[in-house]
């Protein structure tokens, strides 16, 4: 790329706010799991929208790609350049000003940039919640989790980030400034354009605040830590749960044993709470509007109800919020302990929830029988059908020749998913890793309206290209 662009485009944010060196670029190159590696002459940081507004306009009319860029936390290669050293990049880490926080309307104005913890802890201390809860929320950036339309823990009960936000601010692949914040419940004065950009991935424009939501702060928690025998009984105990609990029932976490024993024995202040293993696990979590004791009384009569039905075999109960925090810290940890045992393996999957003990049975049939001394590393969240399907290497094997067979394993588990009407790209996003696949199982009519849409949009093709069609 010529020196004068690049003079250009760092003229619009000062050499303070522009890094070219090549030892300041790897953190903004290279993509968390080490998956793709890319190459950028230029990473970008805007301080305002109005910035950001003439980075794009530049890029515009130069054809310059761009790749927007959150907190880097993602795992399918969204957020990198590719290797050409043609792509710029432009990072909204200095965009987190928490414009206002409104309480009367329940809702908080953010900027791209924000941490998603920045926004939990601000809600917190209002008597809010804003439930967007994700293993990496210490770094990740609200537009980020906006842009993927993150899942995380919360969505059995208050539904993927696109079900958060209200509003967005929005800079085009023309420069245009999109100012869509706004706070309304209903509006049906034209197409839903907000969304159109919820899970766009940057490739359609750079999300630069957004109007998110809050909700009234629970009054109690309670968590159940439980065993039982098989995926069938962990569907039963949901369906029980949702029974008896309703709206309270805001968490229900799948386990197997082989995640549970690789985070008892590698990561720290880490304690079975049931004593022993079993061949499944279920974390099962209730809040209350009302109080603390109800949230515990709902809970202490879904599991008597299990015991006497005999669908799970023990469960321990949470006797204070520090418990709680104990019994959660397990299922946080289980993607960090799986890599202590080498290669691995993942499918961030979902199927219709009633499928999901279906899902698990021929998945791991398929694996016993192409890949028989690998270990199943199966967590994920029943709640809502969304399951990390993840293998882990045999004991002692060679790392590189168990992930040279990943491409076909893929294909044969993500047959199984389509076979089942699921999705290939639960809450992870699409990103670089998953863009052939979708273009091979979405539907001709879907794909080329997609298609049109990024055409109309971004007719260029500036706008993080290469990533999610």
């Amino acid at each position: 790329m010529e020196q004068e662009i690049l003079n250009r485009f760092i003229a619009i944010v000062g050499e303070k706010h522009a890094l070219t060196r090549a030892d300041d670029l790897t953190h903004y190159t290279h993509e968390n799991r080490g998956l793709f590696v890319g190459n950028t002459p230029l990473v970008l940081k805007p301080g305002t929208p109005t910035e950001v507004s003439e980075i794009v306009k530049l890029a515009a009319d130069t054809k310059t790609a761009i790749v927007p860029q959150g907190g880097h936390t993602g795992h399918v290669g969204g957020a990198v350049s590719d290797e050409s050293g043609t792509q710029i990049v432009v990072s909204l880490e200095r965009m987190k000003t928490i414009r206002e926080i409104d309480l009367e309307g329940n809702v908080i104005v953010c900027e791209a940039g924000a941490i998603l913890e920045t926004i939990q802890k601000l809600a917190d201390a209002n008597d809010r919640l804003f439930p967007l809860s994700l293993g990496s929320q210490g770094s990740c950036q609200i537009g980020g989790n906006i842009a993927t339309n993150a899942g995380g823990t919360g969505v059995l009960a208050y539904g993927n980030t696109r079900d958060l936000v209200l509003g967005l601010e929005v800079v085009l692949p023309s420069g245009e400034i999109w100012n869509g914040l706004r706070r309304l419940k209903k509006d049906n004065t034209g197409y839903d354009l907000r969304n159109l950009f919820i899970g766009a991935e940057g490739t359609l424009g750079i999300i630069t605040a957004a109007v998110v939501k809050l909700f009234p702060k629970p009054r109690g928690k309670a968590v159940a830590f439980c065993g039982m025998q098989s995926t069938d009984d962990a569907l039963e105990l949901l369906k029980l749960a949702t029974a008896l609990a309703g709206q309270s029932l805001t968490t229900f976490e799948l386990m197997a044993k082989t995640p549970m024993q690789f985070t008892l024995q590698h990561m720290e202040n880490v304690r079975n709470p049931l004593g022993t293993l079993f061949p499944w696990h279920i974390l099962c979590e209730i809040s209350s509007s009302r109080s603390q004791q109800d949230a515990e009384d709902i809970l202490s009569e879904i599991m008597e109800a299990a015991l006497a039905r005999s669908i799970i075999e023990d469960a321990a109960l949470s006797a204070s919020l520090s418990q709680v925090d104990d019994f959660w810290r397990i299922r946080e940890l289980m993607p960090v302990a799986q890599t202590h045992e080498g290669g691995s393996m993942k499918h961030d999957v979902s199927v219709p929830v009633h499928l999901v003990p279906m899902f698990i049975k021929e998945a791991d049939a398929i694996i016993k029988r192409e890949m028989p001394e690998a270990r199943l590393c199966t967590f994920g969240h029943l709640g809502d059908g969304n399951i990390h399907y993840n293998i882990t290497q045999p004991v002692d094997a060679d790392k590189q020749e168990f992930l040279d067979r990943q491409p076909d394993i893929n294909a044969l588990i993500h047959a199984l998913v389509i076979e089942m009407e699921g999705s290939v790209a639960a809450e992870h996003g699409v990103g670089r890793l998953k863009r052939d696949l979708i273009a091979r199982t979405k539907e001709p009519t879907e794909l080329a309206l997609m298609k049109a849409i990024k055409a109309t949009l971004d007719p260029e093709s500036i706008m993080n290209p290469g990533k999610k069609i």
